[in-house]
């Protein structure tokens, strides 16, 4: 039975945890960062780069405790090397190339979109390929058919806000605080989704891109008018969110062939009414559903190490770099819009 040790340092989540080939979370731990980014309204680089850095050491040298081994126990050292917040990446980056080294086991170096994409198969064994992804964060966006593990064929992106940005501003704009997403959902459940008119941007054009700008612009104008409860206004763009998300994996799916599931990951998967919508729309389409418990939602280092259990007898060099930016389809084609994340 293999047991690899995750590092996740990609954002405003410090974690560390030993996952086997068994499927099972063997110890974890996770560092919020929440108090410290508040004052700011999102996260702040610098200062999630020096959380990182005084966190994981202690963090890693826990996890081993709480299971009683050592690092001479794990088959190999997995950790985010993009893409993310480049200071938050090198410090959990270098922390595995130095464990690597001193313990002489493999170093995998997991793309931190991939660890989302996989983890549904940490938490159904019964998951198999290929399948219909949606990846849904606070900095990516994107609609993949997974064929295998590093087989990604991308068919859509934003072209401007990814969902969990827009979650997260809509609730700046509401006053609501950091993080915003879980924020939002709360309110919305005291609210008429109804209420307030907002756009559906991109809602069935040909191309099956995202486009949340424009709806997270109105929410503004909608909340400067003073016309509308703060409530009605979190229902109201969740659903709108929602319709978006909703058309736009139409259309992917009619394009994307037979798949054996839909699959839903990353922080916005934790949000209870887009699960029920997408659960509709799977139902719909005669797919599975298949959605990540929420603690495996949102960054963690359970989905690193599984990643790395999936690429087990692979290896990446000791000077491979940190990443900010790391397409899981890179030879997917360019789409418009200045603000399109890869």
């Amino acid at each position: 039975m293999a047991l690899v040790l995750g590092i996740e340092s990609s954002c405003d989540e410090t974690a560390v945890a030993l996952v086997n080939s068994e499927r099972q979370i063997v110890a974890q731990r996770i560092a919020s960062q929440d108090e410290e980014h508040a004052p700011y309204g999102g996260v702040v680089p610098e200062i999630a780069a020096r959380a990182h850095a005084e966190k994981l050491a202690p963090m890693i040298e826990a996890v081993l405790d709480d299971a009683n081994v050592g690092l001479r126990d794990v088959d190999a050292i997995a950790a985010t090397a993009g893409p993310g917040l480049i200071g938050g990446v090198m410090v959990g980056l270098v922390s595995a190339k130095a464990l690597a080294m001193a313990s002489d086991r493999p170093l995998i170096a997991v793309n931190h979109l991939e660890g989302h994409a996989l983890s549904p198969r940490l938490a159904d064994e019964s998951l198999e390929f290929p399948y219909a992804l949606l990846l849904v964060s606070g900095g990516h966006c994107q609609i993949l058919r997974v064929d295998g593990v590093g087989q990604y064929s991308r068919l859509a992106t934003t072209i401007d806000d990814a969902l969990g940005e827009a979650f997260d501003k809509t609730a700046k704009i509401l006053g609501l605080g950091f993080p915003g997403g879980p924020a939002v959902e709360r309110l919305a459940l005291d609210g008429d989704p109804k209420a307030v008119p907002l756009p559906r941007p991109l809602l069935r054009s040909p191309e099956p891109h995202f486009s949340f700008a424009g709806l997270k612009s109105a929410v503004l104008r909608a909340k400067d008018s003073g016309l509308h409860k703060d409530a009605d206004l979190a229902a109201s763009f969740q659903q709108a969110a929602i319709d978006c998300v909703n058309d736009r994996l139409k259309k992917s799916l009619d394009q994307m062939g037979d798949v054996s599931a839909l699959v839903v990951a990353g922080g916005v998967a934790a949000n209870k009414v887009v699960r029920t919508a997408l659960e509709a729309l799977a139902s719909e389409y005669g797919l599975r559903f298949i959605a990540p418990p929420p603690a495996l939602c949102t960054d963690n280092a359970a989905m690193i190490a599984w990643a790395g259990i999936e690429r087990l007898g692979q290896s990446d060099s000791l000077d491979i770099a940190a990443r900010p930016r790391w397409p899981l389809d890179p030879d997917a084609e360019t789409v418009r819009g200045a603000g399109v994340k890869a």
